[in-house]
């Protein structure tokens, strides 16, 4: 990805009013990673804040709230974030949608590219493919899971599969150790020493909207809420496209 123009970043922050730097700690799904490690440095040159993220699926962050952690901000799914507001743990009100991403295929680089343009296609490809991976928790995770029992392959899909908990599966596609990843395309895409194949079929496809929520009795409020606009300037919502996602 280009560096994005720090200018305009600049600009935009100081015209809101940005005070004291802060450490901002940030709790975010690993769906959002590739496009976060391109845009927090900008942030941070811009701002001065310092910004601290512990990527992770939405369960396992989840959790991680659940035994008591805290943060300044909650990167996850939408419905995730309004969950937590219900229960408290985000500030009411202060959800913001940035951004939306399909689930997609990828291979090791080099491999041939799989036929996934329709839903028979890819029922075949998960039944002759000798080793595949997804994750175990996760809205990508959990959805395909879902979605191997509706296609009638699950038990098949299982006997050759790879589950870590979390991460980037294209990290195994990429290390040999599985032939074919199935998780969201911002996770898909950009890794090296894999290929993204391309997007499910429209018919079985999951769309994930991922939103920012203000940890509730976060210190670092004003520097969260400011972090939070940067990620929805027009220099973030390039990067995301770039990603493969939709913003807002």
């Amino acid at each position: 990805m280009k560096p994005l123009p720090i200018v305009a970043a600049a600009l935009m922050l100081l015209s809101a009013g940005i005070g004291q730097a802060a450490d901002l700690k940030v709790f975010c799904s690993t769906g959002m990673s590739s496009v976060l490690k391109d845009l927090i440095p900008v942030f941070e040159r811009a701002s001065g804040h310092k910004v601290a993220i512990n990527y992770d699926t939405s369960n396992i962050v989840l959790g991680r709230i659940k035994a008591g952690e805290t943060t300044d901000l909650i990167i996850l799914t939408s419905q995730v974030i309004d969950d937590l507001a219900q229960q408290g743990k985000v500030a009411p009100g202060s959800r913001v949608d940035l951004a939306r991403t399909g689930m997609g295929v990828a291979v090791r680089a080099g491999a041939p590219r799989p036929d996934i343009s329709t839903v028979e296609a890819f029922k075949r490809l998960l039944l002759s493919t000798k080793s595949i991976t997804y994750t175990g928790t996760g809205a990508s995770g959990v959805y395909f899971a879902g979605l191997i029992e509706k296609l009638g392959v699950a038990d098949a899909v299982k006997a050759k599969a790879k589950i870590p908990p979390g991460g980037h599966v294209a990290d195994l596609v990429a290390k040999g150790e599985a032939e074919l990843g199935v998780q969201l395309t911002s996770e898909l895409r950009g890794v090296p020493g894999a290929d993204y194949v391309g997007p499910l079929p429209a018919e079985i496809q999951m769309y994930t909207v991922f939103s920012a929520g203000q940890f509730a009795g976060s210190k670092e409020g004003a520097a969260a809420q400011a972090l939070v606009r940067f990620l929805a300037t027009p220099e973030a919502a390039r990067a995301y496209q770039a990603a493969g996602m939709e913003p807002g």
